[in-house]
């Protein structure tokens, strides 16, 4: 087990019931579970947090749930508390939540920005934040950050506070990894392209995918990336595989950056 005995927290993540298509963070909680890690899931919905912990405690796993908003400071400072007061402590923070405004640069609202800013950019900061003084503690530890391709390249034009936040996040994830390099704590960013989760086919509830998002040039691989194959590279930033990088990008895309 590539994480036995490890203490996990992954935000966005109550995407994970069994039987229905699963988020980033909900395949990760389940892949990190089998690994061998306490995990605790956070989420702001409550309803499928806590069903998700409960089918992974079904099948043995040691799992709970608490509810964090990414954008508030407060929620942040309990939910690593919560971690540290039942499993012991916190070796790997998975800064995961997510939010996205699909609308151009003028229809964009203040409000909208703001938000993806807060749950992307903001979120990350205040998670990385407050698990540092844990992890140090433990003699180290493991930060991934959830960027996007769109967080190396521009996007369509459609979602700019959301492509703006994912690179604000790959920046921040080098800054912090800068700092923490001599304490071993370890910041990497993780940067998926286009992949079958709910949040994908809540934009599509026809059940259609466009040939824009499944092939031509935005899928040279000719299909989307399943949520299992995004938290491999996860697992893999979390684990002592990536022991010698800190600071890096792992893009998981099916050739979109190849381009």
């Amino acid at each position: 087990m590539r994480l036995k005995d490890k203490v996990g927290l992954i935000t966005g993540a109550a995407t994970g019931v069994r039987g229905e298509v699963m988020g980033l963070g909900g395949a990760t909680a389940w892949l990190f579970s089998r690994e061998g890690a306490a995990v605790v899931i956070a989420d702001i919905n409550d309803e499928m947090g806590e069903l998700t912990a409960s089918q992974m405690r079904e099948d043995g796993h040691k799992t709970m749930f608490v509810h964090l908003d990414a954008s508030q400071e407060t929620d942040w400072i309990n939910a690593i508390r919560v971690a540290v007061e039942n499993f012991g402590g916190l070796d790997i923070l998975v800064n995961n939540a997510g939010s996205g405004v699909t609308k151009s640069i003028e229809d964009t609202s203040l409000e909208e920005w703001n938000t993806d800013m807060a749950v992307h950019a903001t979120g990350a900061f205040l998670g990385t934040k407050y698990a540092i003084p844990e992890m140090r503690k433990r003699g180290g530890g493991v930060i991934v950050n959830m960027s996007s391709i769109h967080g190396i390249v521009g996007g369509s034009g459609n979602f700019p506070a959301y492509t703006s936040a994912k690179a604000a996040i790959r920046n921040f994830t080098k800054t912090a990894a800068i700092a923490y390099a001599k304490e071993n704590i370890r910041v990497n960013s993780i940067h998926p392209g286009n992949s079958l989760t709910p949040r994908v086919l809540a934009r599509y509830p026809d059940g259609t995918l466009p040939d824009s998002v499944t092939g031509g040039q935005n899928a040279p691989m000719g299909r989307l990336g399943k949520a299992e194959e995004i938290a491999q590279g996860i697992l893999f930033l979390a684990s002592d595989d990536s022991s010698f990088m800190t600071g890096s990008e792992l893009v998981a895309d099916g050739g979109f950056l190849a381009r």
